[in-house]
């Protein structure tokens, strides 16, 4: 059960991750390669704020902010100084490894001792949950408090972003967005800036990107300067799996969609490492997996149509 909890509660750290990549590979087609240090950036902010006896929410933020600067940094490379998207990204994410380093002044850094989300999230769960032996009783299982307690905790800051992201694109800004996104052209003719909404969509998509950093720092006790490698394929696979489960172009089941397929893609992780997957092939797996579900699409149409081509061609021969 503690590996169900642990594996959920990443899972749901990871949807902020798949938001972001969702805001930025299909609202605006952009690819942004800019996550992979994004992330570790958030984690590397917050982790040093909190070495400083920041309080935990205020070092939190200061990680959403700091994404929101590297996301804007890469809008503005693109379009002020018209470099190729996905070399803007590179670009930014190759500099971020070495920002990272100067923000934390080492490449690992342990937060057990410190302050932090997770740790308050533990105090306030011993306060209001019933305990038995130390452990907490969650519908006939025993867990620890820590877990059960960050659980909850991120499960609502998750809805609430959800949330605030499905009313944002509801809004005039949030409709602009959407457009600029699926038709530029028209977006410009119309007086809207295309530059600032690019400039403002990315930050926001890496803002949410190293705000889930931030927390998987907290949540795992320590910040480390490699743990932001392969995250943006980690992202596009449950953005991937969050379109097939909801089946739908609707934001809302979008949104609802990207959250569940990051909460699968990590349940099915935990399930393969505990029956003996080599943690080397990680990666390997997930890009062969993230490979296969791109062309699945394709893959299923022209099967449908040639389907329904042998079918057109039998009811013709069968005329008289």
């Amino acid at each position: 059960m503690t590996l169900l909890l642990g594996a959920t509660t990443i899972g749901l750290i990871l949807a902020l991750l798949a938001l972001g990549v969702y805001l930025s590979f299909r609202i605006f087609n952009f690819p942004d390669i800019t996550a992979d240090g994004s992330i570790t950036l958030g984690a590397a902010t917050t982790a040093t704020l909190l070495m400083h006896h920041w309080p935990p929410w205020l070092a939190t933020l200061a990680g959403f902010a700091a994404g929101l600067l590297a996301g804007a940094i890469t809008g503005v490379l693109h379009t002020k100084f018209k470099i190729n998207g996905l070399l803007s990204g590179i670009l930014v994410m190759t500099a971020l490894y070495s920002v990272n380093l100067h923000v934390m002044g080492k490449s690992n850094v342990p937060l057990l001792n410190e302050a932090t989300l997770a740790s308050q999230a533990e105090a306030l769960g011993e306060k209001i949950f019933p305990i038995a032996d130390g452990d907490l009783n969650l519908f006939g299982w025993a867990v620890g408090v820590r877990d059960a307690a960050m659980l909850f905790c991120v499960l609502g800051m998750v809805c609430f972003v959800g949330l605030a992201l499905y009313l944002f694109f509801r809004t005039n800004l949030g409709t602009a967005m959407r457009a600029t996104g699926d038709n530029p052209q028209m977006i410009r003719a119309l007086g809207v800036s295309v530059d600032f909404i690019l400039i403002l969509g990315l930050a926001l998509s890496n803002g949410l990107i190293a705000l889930a950093g931030s927390l998987l720092a907290q949540y795992q006790g320590f910040a480390d300067v490699q743990m932001g490698i392969g995250m943006v394929v980690w992202g596009l696979a449950s953005v991937i799996i969050g379109e097939a489960l909801v089946g739908s172009h609707r934001i809302g089941l979008l949104i609802t969609g990207a959250v569940m397929g990051s909460v699968l893609f990590r349940l099915l992780v935990a399930i393969a490492l505990r029956w003996g997957l080599n943690p080397n092939d990680l990666k390997l797996i997930t890009a062969g997996f993230v490979f296969v579900a791109l062309i699945a699409p394709g893959l299923v149409g022209k099967l449908k149509s040639a389907a329904t081509a042998k079918a057109n061609g039998s009811q013709l021969l069968e005329q008289p």
